[in-house]
């Protein structure tokens, strides 16, 4: 997989756009400020825009191809965010340690998203908040550009399954829908995707 995103982010022009994710933009002030860690964070657009908000973020991604990208961007809106090359098999989120968490379109195969949202769970501090979006099947039906290839069922995600996957945290906004992306190339159209808003018990 590694490979695939080193491609796709190989080009000039960003892969997903340099605005953030729009759920991202409309719900970032419910994380409070202090640490926050994006997940598959790509290009960067996501962490570049809270950097520019005043929070302190480290942005994980297997790609270096692209956090060399995210780099750029930070460059451009003169801010600044710490960018990690790992595994999210691998990488220690560690305990009680981010203020936030940010998840947003992470393609991950099951056993590996199963263990990291577990992490997560352990990785955030009490009162701390993770956004999370991403495809769901329902997006296979629909027009929009994006998300997981659609033989690859098991990669899309649920809210049931979010639920169970991010038992110890409170759910603070749910929701499956579908809604218009317009990020760059590959996220496009009427898409069905899952929102999570949700915060570590104090």
């Amino acid at each position: 997989m590694k490979e695939f995103w080193d491609q796709r982010y190989s080009h000039e022009e960003f892969a997903y756009g340099m605005e953030p994710n729009s759920f991202l933009a409309q719900n970032y002030s419910r994380l409070p400020m202090g640490k926050v860690l994006c997940l598959a964070e790509g290009e960067g657009r996501n962490g570049a825009f809270l950097a520019s908000k005043g929070y302190q973020v480290t942005a994980v991604d297997q790609s270096e191809v692209g956090l060399a990208k995210a780099q750029r961007l930070c460059q451009r809106l003169s801010t600044q965010m710490n960018t990690i090359a790992a595994d999210l098999n691998e990488y220690d989120l560690g305990e009680n340690k981010w203020d936030g968490v940010v998840a947003i379109s992470a393609m991950v195969p099951p056993a590996i998203r199963e263990k990291m949202h577990k992490a997560v769970v352990k990785a955030l501090k009490a009162g701390g908040v993770l956004i999370l979006e991403a495809y769901t099947l329902r997006h296979t039906q629909l027009p929009g550009i994006g998300g997981p290839p659609a033989e690859q069922k098991q990669m899309f995600m649920s809210l049931e399954q979010l639920k169970q996957e991010f038992a110890g945290l409170r759910i603070l906004h749910g929701l499956e829908t579908e809604r218009e992306m317009s990020e760059g190339q590959y996220h496009q159209g009427l898409s069905g995707v899952v929102q999570v808003i949700a915060q570590k018990p104090h």
